[in-house]
């Protein structure tokens, strides 16, 4: 029965389970309809500390008998697999419950479609390795990023169909991943420099303990494009101005803190297997315009008088596809590269840094949906000197 299962872990989930859990756990309650206001309110609000209010949880549940208990399980199982599988719970669907699914094959990865949290025993263990770049709870309500989406161009048929999902998408993940969203769309290429300079000066960054920089648009090698875009008059932002920008002679506030840039945008014109474009009847697209590759633009920092540091150190860049190549998207889901971000980082940013993230989200492109088409993600321009942990939850 499930409420044995849950008093047979009892001791170990009040010592285990977050607090962030628990109100993820009593909203799914809720909304199952097997707590009301009253209850959940109780719990939070009759009980000082993290472990009286997991104590009053899982009493509160396990009173309510085994479909309760049940329900709860399985919620902690979608939540927190980790301390699912630490807590040793097994919890046997009742019969008239049972199916006879064929089940998925043991090497199959089952990606969450929400966020699981952080365990308090990880953040503590981790908080004190001298080779994880510092979070603090001040930095976690500190966490900005900038996301910038070019949908509409002044041509129509450069238009990114999907992209308003892709916005969607990594709103909402950085949004539960504690980031304040500065979010911008469809500009030209001078207004993504003077976004990018202006994000610089935003009054959080001097707390924070990272920052997000999302570009999704057309590209080419090196270059991110603006909505006026064309052959006659190109309208490019260099993704080097990120760097720049974001670097300690421009931006000091971000100095030794980790800096993510995500760029959805194809690097050039050629395919992995065969080269397509936007069109009204088709499902995969790319992000190509094709145009002559300019040259690298690049620029020395000059350090002030008193100390040296480095020039471009704490970034880390995870960009669509490989140079010279298009990277592709579904006028219906988004891009492929937000699609598997979302998924990923849902699942596994609770245990794993950013670094181990990104690996895995380009992993997930080694089966790629169709047959005809090739695209692999990059990560570039890596210097972190720690791990980096997001610690969702937290």
């Amino acid at each position: 029965m499930a409420d044995k299962e849950l008093a047979r872990v009892r001791g170990r989930f009040v010592e285990k389970v977050s607090k962030a859990l628990i109100k993820q756990l009593l909203d799914d309650l809720l909304e199952d309809r097997l707590l009301n206001d009253g209850e959940t309110d109780s719990v939070l609000e009759d009980n000082t500390g993290k472990a009286d209010m997991a104590r009053c949880l899982i009493d509160m549940v396990r009173r309510k008998g085994d479909k309760a208990s049940r329900k709860m399980i399985e919620h902690l199982e979608n939540r927190d697999p980790t301390l699912y599988s630490e807590l040793g719970l097994t919890c046997k669907p009742a019969p008239e419950m049972m199916s006879f699914s064929v089940p998925a094959p043991q090497n199959q990865q089952a990606w969450s479609n929400s966020l699981v949290t952080t365990t308090d025993s990880f953040w503590n263990e981790k908080r004190k390795s001298k080779d994880v770049y510092t979070v603090s709870d001040v930095s976690l309500r500190s966490r900005v990023a900038l996301l910038i989406t070019n949908r509409n161009f002044a041509n129509p048929s450069l238009t990114r169909k999907g992209a308003e999902k892709d916005e969607e998408n990594m709103e909402k993940l950085l949004r539960s991943l504690g980031y304040e969203v500065v979010k911008h769309n469809d500009l030209t290429a001078q207004r993504m420099n003077e976004v990018l300079r202006n994000f610089t000066e935003h009054p959080k960054l001097r707390d924070t303990d990272s920052v997000f920089v999302v570009i999704m648009s057309h590209g080419k090698r090196e270059f991110v494009l603006g909505v006026n875009h064309s052959e006659e008059k190109p309208d490019e932002f260099p993704v080097d101005n990120i760097y720049k920008h974001l670097g300690p002679q421009e931006c000091p506030a971000l100095m030794n803190k980790p800096k993510i840039i995500i760029i959805q945008a194809c690097r050039g014109e050629r395919g992995g297997s065969v080269m397509v474009s936007d069109s009204a009847s088709a499902k995969v697209v790319s992000d190509d315009v094709s145009q002559q590759l300019p040259a690298n633009a690049g620029g020395n920092i000059v350090d002030d008088a008193i100390r040296h540091v480095h020039k471009e150190k704490d970034f880390i860049s995870l960009l669509s596809s490989t140079p010279d190549t298009v990277s592709y998207r579904r006028e219906d889901l988004g891009s492929f590269l937000i699609q598997y971000i979302a998924e990923v980082f849902n699942t596994c940013s609770h245990e794993d840094d950013i670094d181990e993230l990104f690996r895995k989200v380009m992993q997930r492109f080694e089966e790629f949906p169709d047959d005809t088409k090739r695209q692999m993600p990059t990560k570039d321009r890596c210097t972190l000197t720690k791990r980096f942990y997001l610690f969702p939850g937290h």
